[in-house]
């Protein structure tokens, strides 16, 4: 199957390439349970194996086979069930034991539309406040949890990858992430998207825009804010880096401090990661962005 580089490399990574050789039953056994048409795959998700699909009464909509992992699909399907349309795409069916989902069917995405950075910034806003809301029951990860995960992550990567960025940027990435971990108020806490990007947010059928791939997190709303912070390394660092952490405050209503200190964290971790599976440039720009703040003497937050 026409599986994409990235997810293959994710695959390979996560220690499942047996689930390679399994898609084509996979996606014949869905097929016949859900009623539906597959068609061409998609060459661009990162994630999953992801094929244009239709309802047996015509309907478009999408098929997701995601790279099985613990609790990716499960959390992913609770964050779209929760937000049931806000902000984020519809989910139309699911199976947590393949890792799949039936989901609506969208357009382009910011990324192939070309919206100017800008306007990225106020729609993917936009759409994190819509979702944004009280889940006290959903068994989803904390952001405090999501913290020390990120913190083994970064220190794993950094030693395995030779250290592609400076000892100081992890340094610097990793008592940020105390910062967060200790600030994590279960009473503050919202669902929140986890990986807001131009390459997430798709326009749905009426013009207007929905988010897809979503991790799942009950954290500070501040964290999703921190990924749109890692998001756009080079128009990043040609002004001061400061400044979109202010816009992205004022958007929202949320606190600077947080967002400059997720957005530290989020762009080392995700620097490494793209790094390792050869998603670039992403991985070096983020990486010489985090650098470069380090030695700038930025943090945590001017």
């Amino acid at each position: 199957m026409d599986v994409p580089e990235v997810v293959r490399a994710k695959a390979l990574q996560a220690g499942v390439g047996a689930w390679l050789g399994e898609l084509p039953d996979l996606v014949a056994g869905l097929a016949g349970d859900w009623g539906i048409t597959v068609g061409r795959a998609f060459g661009d998700p990162t994630e999953a194996y992801v094929a244009e699909a239709v309802l047996a009464d015509g309907t478009p909509a999408v098929l997701k086979l995601l790279v099985p992992r613990p609790g990716l699909a499960a959390d992913e399907i609770t964050v779209l069930r929760l937000a049931d349309g806000a902000g984020c795409v519809r989910l139309l069916a699911s199976d947590v034991e393949r890792s799949a989902l039936l989901l609506d069917r969208l357009g382009p995405s910011l990324y192939e539309l070309g919206v100017p950075l800008e306007r990225r910034l106020e729609v993917m806003c936009d759409l994190v406040v819509r979702l944004w809301r009280p889940a006290p029951g959903a068994d989803l990860r904390t952001g405090a949890e999501k913290g020390w995960w990120l913190v083994e992550h970064i220190e794993a990567m950094w030693a395995q990858l030779d250290a592609p960025c400076s000892r100081a940027a992890v340094d610097h990435a990793l008592a940020c992430a105390e910062r967060r971990i200790a600030a994590h108020s279960p009473e503050r806490a919202v669902l929140v998207h986890g990986d807001v990007h131009r390459w997430n947010t798709l326009q749905t059928r009426d013009g207007g825009f929905a988010l897809v791939d979503p991790d799942g997190l009950l954290a500070e709303p501040e964290y999703d804010l921190g990924v749109l912070m890692r998001e756009d390394p080079v128009e990043l660092m040609a002004g001061d880096p400061r400044e979109r952490a202010r816009w992205l405050a004022a958007r929202t209503g949320c606190d600077p401090v947080a967002i400059w200190e997720w957005g530290v964290i989020e762009r080392v971790s995700t620097g490494l990661l793209a790094t390792a599976i050869g998603l670039q440039p992403a991985g070096v720009q983020m990486l010489r962005a985090a650098d470069a703040i380090t030695d700038a003497t930025l943090e945590p937050y001017c």
